[in-house]
């Protein structure tokens, strides 16, 4: 894509805004931003920009463009129905997504994953795994390295690895990885699309323009009819390509076997995770006994399950990532023994009822905490017992009252923290620093 000489609007001051205007200015376009956010709150994005040599533009002048432009970088937190994207989509040749935007000037290949819960770790897994086999990797997109920063960057990779939302996939038109992975779907961000169903279409663009030998890897229970090669995975039902049982991961066609009980991932959803990197070693090439030790080293980004520490014979494991109804229900349904689980935070209308199943068969007693607490409880009466916590220290305390040696802790709040915490991972780091003072 020629950029020289030519008019380019960035929607959105923040990382992605910024790494996308630097790249455009990099191969010689006129470059402004725009943001309606209130200009007192971005004072210090107006100094940046201009830094840059990029000016920002933001407030209720931001929603009028000032004159024609050739292309229109948008930034996945802003809707393309918002006014400001439907003003600049109307004077511009054409809009497209950061995403999008950076892959038509990149040269390295692609792997992208996507999927509502799991592609944080599994990106950083298979980035992880390249790397220690010799390739050169990057980790992108939606894990917080903007995929214009690696562009811009120079640097010549072997593979990017992207985590990509379906925020960012909205956007795209060219966009063609060599390896499309989805992880799983769930209803979620329903406030940003009016059904499920146009939800499932964001996500599934990511598959819209792969060539014929580009493959799919996708878990088995989603059904997905793909066209071209294609890999499917599961820890939880038979008849997929890579499955699990007894610790190990198993390639059923060849009788491979993985020994994944030994690593320090653990759960069957992490199972999951280590089978799409599998998937990807076969696809490039890379021997499974070449990988073992990458991935079995490999620990899960903060926050994802991760063991905190052993107290008086009980693990206690931090999954404050845990935002949503299917994240829940994961680490739930990848513990190997029912275990004390610590839930709840703010109410945002998610409907615990859709989990009772599930808790009754692996909780053995719950820990409720946060506004949707008695929620949690109504609906879980009858299948397991629940207690009640005023913040996440007591519900440790609690919890730590509750285990018995060999069982564990489970931290999933499965909704988001922000009636008592500005993020997940305050949220994590209060769990930790609980444990820690057992």
């Amino acid at each position: 894509m020629e950029l020289q000489g030519k008019h380019v609007a960035i929607l959105g001051a923040g990382g992605s805004g910024y790494a996308a205007a630097a790249l455009a200015l990099s191969r010689g376009a006129s470059v402004k931003v725009f943001d309606s956010g209130a200009p007192a709150k971005l004072s210090a994005a107006v100094a940046r920009f201009s830094d840059l040599g990029a000016p920002l533009t933001c407030g209720e002048e931001a929603l009028i463009p000032p004159h024609h432009f050739d292309l229109t970088v948008i930034s996945p937190g802003i809707d393309t129905v918002w006014p400001i994207a439907v003003a600049f989509a109307a004077e511009s040749d054409e809009l497209v997504g950061e995403i999008e935007f950076a892959y038509r000037l990149g040269k390295a290949p692609v792997i992208a994953i996507t999927g509502t819960n799991g592609k944080t770790t599994t990106t950083s897994l298979v980035t992880a795994m390249l790397n220690g086999c010799g390739l050169r990797a990057v980790a992108a997109g939606n894990i917080g390295l903007a995929y214009s920063e690696v562009v811009l960057s120079g640097r010549e990779y072997d593979w990017i690895v992207l985590e990509v939302s379906s925020f960012q996939l909205e956007t795209v038109s060219s966009f063609s990885p060599e390896v499309a992975v989805w992880m799983n779907f769930a209803p979620d961000h329903m406030d940003r699309y009016r059904s499920v169903d146009d939800y499932f279409a964001a996500k599934f663009r990511i598959f819209e323009n792969l060539s014929p030998d580009a493959l799919s890897i996708c878990k088995f229970e989603c059904e997905l009819d793909l066209p071209g090669p294609s890999v499917t995975f599961s820890a939880f039902n038979q008849g997929a390509d890579l499955g699990y049982a007894d610790g190990v991961i198993r390639h059923w066609k060849s009788d491979r076997q993985f020994p994944f009980s030994t690593g320090s991932l653990q759960g069957k959803h992490n199972a999951e995770n280590v089978m799409v990197a599998l998937a990807v070693a076969d696809r490039l090439g890379l021997a499974w006994e070449q990988v073992t030790d990458s991935i079995l080293s490999f620990e899960a980004p903060p926050h994802r399950c991760e063991k905190v520490a052993t107290v008086d014979g009980v693990t206690y494991l931090n999954d404050s990532k845990s935002t949503n109804l299917h994240s829940l229900e994961s680490a739930l349904s990848g513990q190997d023994e029912p275990v004390i689980l610590i839930a709840g935070g703010k109410n945002k209308g998610l409907d615990f009822l859709e989990l009772r199943e599930v808790a009754g068969r692996m909780a053995r007693e719950v820990v409720c905490i946060g506004e949707i607490a008695r929620d949690i409880a109504s609906a879980w009466e009858g299948v397991t017992t629940c207690h009640f916590a005023s913040d996440v220290n007591e519900s440790v305390q609690i919890a730590s009252r509750l285990a018995r040696p060999g069982e564990k802790v489970l931290f999933s709040p499965g909704t988001s923290s922000f009636d008592m915490f500005t993020g997940y991972e305050a949220r994590g780091e209060a769990f930790r620093s609980a444990v820690r003072a057992l």
